[in-house]
């Protein structure tokens, strides 16, 4: 029975065939012991064959030499291979049908939360999942192979089979199917789009959850309206509202990433948005009602603290959520929009006027109007507002009420940005057909009411922990504009993003996470334990 050091857990995509070991590494042997189910039971099994095999050969072991030591760091150690999980993606979009076929334990160990958090990312992905320790087989031998067959309805003319194991390949390769000996994750890639046609992405980004993988959820927060949400994820809450005009689909690069960092994450469709409720009246959308019923929706939700993360008008507010309720607040954090203390001396009205790049703002405030022109043709609409830093503006923000519009100049067929897919834009064109755009521009439309109830809090400060991220290239949410932050939250954090636009989740989604990450590791998972008051 040989042993070696690091086993591999094998990933295969499957359609017309096609499978694929993506290299994610657990501690064992190529299959497990006879008689052996479990994790405790082989553990000491494989530790006394090395002790009486070390004697037999005249060789001391150290004192302290512990299969189960290692085995539980190297454990705890493992870890997915991004590329070829976002291969795996990509194949998946391309209609391959995806498998993981792993030879394994039950894991009964003290690491075993390890394992069960890098299966459950996994199976988000893939389209089954065979367990060795679940079916009773194991690579290589025939029945496996042949159990997969069956399970995905393939033949094996029809299969590219991958692992590092040339044991593990020449059943496969007897079979019938295509096979390919991994010595390392960038030539098993190489090879793969050869065989596959399909070009990876040199710099994978963030896994995206997809919207019919995930867990939905509602919340009445008075009668006739409800907020809707999609939740991923155990530990802290964190709650990510999005700004206009967007969803709870902006966040899809974050929510994998929080949850897997340890949070319960709940991604929310504001009130006007997607398929939470959107009523027509604009006094629905006064923030300080907005912040009400977000503390209710924690309320229903039995949540007493959560930490706030907002985008674009969310980012309004959270920082309000933190002024007005910093009871159920554990952090807040704002991409692109500033905290901006109200002038209780001079309209806000007359503050927007005075900023030409907010002109935008004054052609939202008359309903009907813009709904007319963003309604039109939503293709249009979506692909002129998601464009990348360097991508052609086509939005006029500056002369809007001039021209009679903010898609004037833009082309009836905008070309695609590289930060959006065809079939993302199709998920938002979805979604604003179910409410059209009335409730989103209605956030615009409260100036007066919002400005009026923020000067209550005038001369207060944000004590609790906070970030402000912001973004290079947002011409109209500038870093500039957060440059006194700190004078109302004193203890604030910050980030910033390079050659980075407006939509900064979509278009620097790593860079967002690993601010976003360490942060939130910092002050929510690890705090500091003084007070900062």
């Amino acid at each position: 029975m040989r042993f070696a050091a690091m086993a591999p857990v094998s990933v295969f995509f499957v359609s017309k065939g096609l499978l694929m070991n993506s290299n994610i590494w657990c501690v064992g042997q190529e299959g497990p012991p006879e008689d052996t189910d479990t994790i405790h039971e082989w553990v000491p099994l494989m530790d006394e064959s090395y002790r009486k095999s070390s004697k037999a050969c005249g060789a001391n072991l150290p004192e302290n030499f512990s299969i189960s030591q290692i085995f539980s760091q190297a454990m705890a150690a493992r870890s997915i291979n991004r590329p070829m999980l976002q291969a795996a993606i990509a194949l998946k979009k391309k209609g391959f049908t995806t498998c993981i076929v792993t030879n394994n334990w039950l894991d009964d160990g003290d690491k075993r939360d390890s394992l069960a958090q890098m299966m459950c990312e996994l199976s988000q992905h893939f389209d089954f999942l065979i367990e060795s320790c679940q079916v009773g087989m194991i690579k290589p031998e025939p029945q496996i192979y042949n159990f997969l067959m069956d399970t995905l309805k393939a033949k094996p003319n029809e299969v590219v089979f991958l692992d590092d194991f040339g044991s593990n390949l020449k059943p496969a390769r007897d079979m019938g199917m295509v096979t390919i000996l991994v010595h390392n994750t960038a030539s098993a890639l190489r090879e793969l789009e050869k065989v596959t046609g399909t070009q990876f992405p040199e710099a994978p980004l963030p896994v995206p959850c997809n919207p019919n993988d995930v867990s939905h959820g509602y919340v009445t927060v008075k009668p006739g309206i409800r907020l809707h949400f999609v939740e991923m994820g155990s530990g802290p809450a964190i709650c990510l509202c999005h700004g206009f005009p967007e969803s709870w689909f902006s966040w899809r690069y974050q929510i994998p990433a929080l949850a897997q960092a340890g949070f319960r994450v709940l991604a929310i469709d504001m009130k006007g948005y997607g398929d939470s409720s959107s009523p027509p009246e604009i006094e629905e959308y006064a923030m300080e009602l907005l912040c009400k019923e977000m503390v209710t929706f924690l309320d229903k939700l039995g949540i007493p603290q959560a930490v706030f993360i907002g985008h674009d008008w969310a980012g309004v507010l959270v920082w309000n959520m933190a002024l007005f309720y910093p009871e159920r607040v554990r952090a807040v954090a704002s991409l692109n929009t500033p905290f901006m203390p109200p002038n209780p001396d001079v309209s806000p009205m007359k503050v927007i006027r005075s900023i030409p790049v907010f002109n935008y703002q004054l052609y939202f405030q008359e309903p009907g109007v813009a709904e007319a022109e963003l309604e039109k043709n939503m293709s249009r609409t979506f692909k002129s507002f998601f464009r990348a830093s360097d991508d052609t503006g086509f939005l006029t923000v500056h002369k809007a009420t001039e021209i009679g519009g903010i898609l004037v100049n833009t082309p009836e067929d905008p070309n695609l940005s590289k930060i959006t897919t065809e079939e993302e834009i199709e998920f938002y064109i979805q979604q604003f057909k179910k409410t059209g755009f009335r409730g989103p521009l209605n956030w615009y439309r409260n100036t007066e009411r919002n400005w009026k109830w923020s000067c209550k809090g005038l001369g207060r400060k944000i004590l609790v922990p906070a970030l402000m991220v912001t973004a290079e290239k947002d011409i109209v949410l500038r870093p500039e504009m957060s440059k006194n932050m700190e004078k109302w939250i004193p203890f604030l954090k910050r980030g910033h993003i390079e050659d980075c636009g407006h939509w900064t989740q979509i278009e620097k989604p790593t860079e967002v996470n690993q601010i976003l990450i360490k942060w939130l590791q910092t002050e929510v998972q690890n705090p500091p334990v003084t007070s900062k008051i």
